[in-house]
């Protein structure tokens, strides 16, 4: 075959592969579930030719899905196919589009399945190094890093931020975001009497007396002021309540509004892009680079296509995150946390730079001290907002034979080892109307709840007996259990478990029965840090030029973190090392 005829087959090849479907041209409606919630696309065709897509609605959670829902519909109206893979880290929200799309397309009377094998080309990787010179390089870009970037680009540094993933947010975007806060306003409101001091020795017992008390002073003392500052400069905003958090001795933790984690990120990168601080996503890094003093001047990184190296005049903060999705690393520290286990996590958080900094001497400290949520999804291990009316006193954990089996309100951990001894290892989380209304959840959380309620993980009923039939959990105990539980109201004291809190009854109906298990959250280990956020060697020295903020570092909260003790972390520690790198 001469050179002419071979580009003449290739040329009608493609034409077939673009044009063999064809289509009764209209726009057409498709919906499909994504993560968490429906996702629904107008589809808009011509006669051989896919000419245009929208949202209609997305229930997914917002910049997670956003990274999806920016990049599919382009991908898929310049291939004219179907066949384009999944964004890293927004799978279920892309499978959802990409459903959601295909249905649209069906119900056109068209046959997808030659659009399905239609694909995209993968870009070619070069050797091409390119150079970046700024004064601080931060990796990763969570709540941590952001907020350390802030800080250092107050403090009059050239700051630039890199991420792996294609979206920004990390573990802090899929979180509640509730903020422990000792004296805050709130608490100043209704009565609540609190103190840094009291704080402390909050997160002390909570961490079994495990962690570096200087450090536990450093966020005890200025978790307040972190608040303030992300009210008051970031533009956060607060609902006019707080939770309680198991291990917490007073009710202390802020709620930001919408209880989750996208409007604390969403106003972090908002002042990030009034302060004109660059983000660049899907840069993977994956080694620091040090001077012949063996001071971290830089950080490499790879894109699709080439060798990037970020160089720091003023030095590198790691704000990477933990390692709760990468599961050989896990079983590397904890065996128990092995494959059966779920994860909350993003799928970006897999110890990066923990790895990176350990390669050039760091130390590192409590990476076997690995927490899981007591109350998730049974199906994917995500963090269910909706079951957040525990953490209002409002609810309370029962196991297949309906009976209570631990302190609601207690620590994390404790929870979590209670569910894995049931039958099972699951429990089924039980409240009634009334505390759904106070809580607000289905309000703050309705795509959430519209799938647990399609899924069949979340019933509603209108008697105790329906809703335990549809888990076959012991409807004649679980009320029994509730009655018991009722008169301790009235009463005034758990006589079984001492619940802390305020007691409610469960009088009336609708009531609710929510399947949840333990699923990994948060890694206490990490890289070891000062109270100057610099990362520290072997030795307990210094490395110069290497600063780290968040879930990456260790020492700060022992066995077990103590529910909205992150945010404060990270707020407290990011500006720390965003302010001292710059005078590093």
């Amino acid at each position: 075959m001469n050179k002419i005829t071979t580009m003449l087959t290739a040329i009608m090849f493609f034409s077939t592969m673009v044009h063999a479907t064809e289509f009764k041209a209209g726009t057409y409606l498709g919906t499909s579930d994504g993560y968490k919630g429906e996702i629904k696309v107008e589809v808009k065709l011509g006669k051989n030719k896919i000419e245009d897509i929208k949202i209609i609605k997305n229930g997914d959670t917002p910049i997670i899905s956003d990274s999806a829902l920016n990049i599919l519909p382009s991908k898929i109206l310049n291939l004219q196919g179907l066949g384009v893979d999944t964004v890293a880290g927004a799978t279920g929200t892309s499978k959802g589009f990409i459903s959601a799309v295909t249905k649209a397309i069906k119900s056109s009377g068209a046959d997808t399945s030659e659009l399905r094998k239609i694909k995209e080309t993968k870009k070619q990787f070069s050797n091409k190094v390119i150079n970046h010179e700024n004064d601080v390089v931060i990796v990763g870009a969570g709540g941590a890093g952001l907020i350390a970037a802030i800080e250092a680009k107050l403090a009059g540094a050239n700051v630039i931020i890199i991420e792996k993933m294609s979206f920004p947010g990390g573990n802090t975007l899929i979180s509640g975001a509730e903020y422990a806060a000792p004296e805050n306003w709130i608490q100043k409101k209704v009565g609540i009497s609190d103190s840094k001091e009291q704080f402390y020795k909050d997160i002390i017992k909570g961490g079994d007396n495990q962690a570096d008390i200087n450090l536990i002073k450093v966020l005890a003392d200025n978790a307040l002021d972190g608040a303030l500052w992300l009210r008051d400069f970031v533009n956060v905003s607060f609902e006019d309540r707080q939770m309680f958090f198991g291990g917490h001795s007073v009710e202390r933790s802020l709620v930001p509004e919408g209880a989750s984690g996208v409007e604390l990120i969403g106003k972090l990168l908002k002042k990030a892009k009034d302060l004109n601080i660059p983000i660049v996503y899907n840069m993977n890094a994956n080694e620091l680079i040090l001077d012949n003093t063996g001071k971290v001047i830089g950080v490499q990184a790879v894109s699709e296509t080439e060798i990037n190296k970020y160089l720091a005049k003023n030095g590198v903060i790691l704000a990477t995150g933990g390692f709760g999705s990468n599961l050989e690393m896990r079983m590397k520290y904890n065996t128990a946390m092995d494959e059966n286990i779920l994860s909350t996590n993003t799928t970006g958080i897999t110890g990066d730079g923990i790895v990176m900094a350990e390669k050039i001497g760091a130390g590192v400290t409590d990476m076997e001290y690995i927490q899981t949520y007591p109350t998730c999804d049974p199906m994917t291990g995500a963090l269910l907002y909706i079951g957040d009316v525990r953490l209002i006193g409002g609810s309370i954990l029962v196991n297949k034979e309906g009976k209570r089996f631990v302190e609601e309100l207690d620590r994390r951990d404790v929870i979590s080892m209670a569910i894995k001894k049931q039958t099972g290892n699951v429990a089924y989380q039980f409240w009634n109307q009334e505390m759904m209304d106070l809580s607000k959840v289905a309000e703050h959380h309705s795509d959430e709840y519209n799938s647990l309620i399609k899924r069949k993980v979340l019933i509603k009923g209108n008697t105790i007996e329906e809703v335990a039939k549809a888990f076959d959990v012991d409807a004649t105990e679980l009320k029994n259990t509730v009655q018991k539980y009722n008169q301790y109201s009235k009463d005034g004291k758990d006589l079984e478990f001492n619940k802390r809190g305020k007691l409610t009854a469960f009088e009336n109906g609708p009531f609710y029965l929510m399947k949840n298990v333990p699923a990994v959250h948060h890694t206490m280990g990490g890289l070891t840090i000062d109270t100057n956020a610099r990362v520290l060697d072997n030795n307990k020295k210094p490395i110069p030029g290497l600063f780290a903020a968040g879930e990456v570092t260790g020492d700060i909260h022992g066995t077990n973190r103590l529910g909205s003790n992150a945010i404060s972390d990270i707020t407290v520690f990011g500006r720390v090392a965003g302010k001292n790198v710059v005078n590093n």
